[in-house]
């Protein structure tokens, strides 16, 4: 019964429970050896989500995505080139109104590869191509490992401490080592893995959710949170949605521009304007150890729920159009025409 009252609430359900990690953290943050051993058993989780990845991506389908190379290549210019622009554009035009640790994480949002599981579920829902969306999301993620600490070394390197090539090999240790064991053991695992999509899903909500309250369990620990006044925390849901607003234009009519078939189109529009959440945090770990990594995580997680809402009702809209363009109504909107 309360799975089902869950189901019928209008927010996503793992927005109530990143809530509810947050609030745990407040009341009973993990301190000492305790904080220790969480944070490894954060580590393990991502490790295990990343090998599931390379468990479940076929070779054959990455190779027919490269060929794709306007799409994939439209998908990679705005992760890595639009969005650290649009970034400084936003910092800049915010001045002083956000603490250091916002901009920082604002910027560190611009930076990060795209989502995978929700890509690929969204392009699915709007009728878009499905094997290349896969693609796409996949490769920013392996792509992310070189360029996100690249960009940070680059556009943050004075606000965030310095870089050194230490993160550079903790974030392939930790990421792409387990994705290349999950590639090379998928012949003998992959159809396993393929019946059981739902063991993905639990690891990535799950290692999110330890990472997270770990992070935040910090913070409360070392009392960061009374920097937070609610005017900056407006702020920072204001320019996170402005950025999710501009990047999904963008992408858009840059896909129109060029000429992608309206399957692709949708790829280019969800695969180029989102973040990743799961491999966000465990890089902020990495990249900003010794900083207020719940501050500087905190864009991170408002735009992950931001674009959670906005992509959920896009890909509606798309499926509803492509619909209509063969006269018949999509199974979403039947489910949300109320019930006679």
């Amino acid at each position: 019964m309360f799975r089902r009252l869950l189901s019928r609430l209008p927010v996503d359900t793992f927005l109530l429970l990143l809530m509810a990690t947050v609030a745990l953290a407040a009341v009973l943050p993990v301190r000492g050896q305790g904080a220790v051993w969480t944070e490894h058993a954060a580590s393990a989780a991502v490790a295990i989500l990343f090998f599931l990845y390379g468990t479940r991506l076929a070779p054959r389908n990455l190779l027919e995505g490269l060929l794709h190379w306007r799409l994939q290549g439209l998908v990679f210019a705005a992760t890595y080139g639009v969005f650290p622009l649009l970034g400084l554009i936003l910092v800049w035009l915010a001045g002083g109104w956000l603490p250091p640790a916002l901009a920082l994480g604002l910027m560190f949002v611009c930076v990060l590869p795209s989502t995978v599981q929700s890509s690929i579920a969204f392009t699915s829902i709007a009728g878009g191509n499905v094997p290349a969306a896969l693609c796409a999301a996949t490769l920013s993620n392996l792509a992310g490992i070189v360029m996100t600490p690249a960009l940070v070394a680059l556009l943050l390197s004075a606000r965030s401490g310095g870089f050194n090539l230490d993160a550079l090999w903790s974030i392939a240790l930790n990421l792409l080592l387990p994705f290349v064991v999950g590639q090379v053991m998928r012949p003998w695992i992959g159809s396993w893995m393929g019946r059981h999509k739902a063991l993905t899903g639990l690891v990535d909500r799950g290692s999110i959710l330890l990472v997270v309250y770990s992070a935040f369990s910090e913070g409360v620990v070392a009392g960061i949170w009374q920097q937070l006044a609610p005017s900056s925390l407006a702020i920072l849901v204001l320019l996170d949605s402005v950025l999710l607003a501009l990047a999904m234009l963008g992408s858009w009519v840059a896909a129109r521009m060029i000429g992608l078939k309206r399957a692709d189109e949708v790829v280019a529009v969800f695969c180029g304007s989102k973040k990743s959440l799961a491999t966000g945090i465990p890089m902020a770990n990495i990249l900003f150890a010794g900083q207020a990594v719940g501050l500087v995580v905190l864009p991170l997680m408002l735009f992950h729920q931001i674009q959670l809402f906005v992509c959920a009702a896009l890909a509606r809209r798309y499926a509803q159009a492509t619909a209509r363009a063969v006269n018949q109504t999509p199974p979403v909107a039947r489910e949300l025409q109320p019930a006679a």
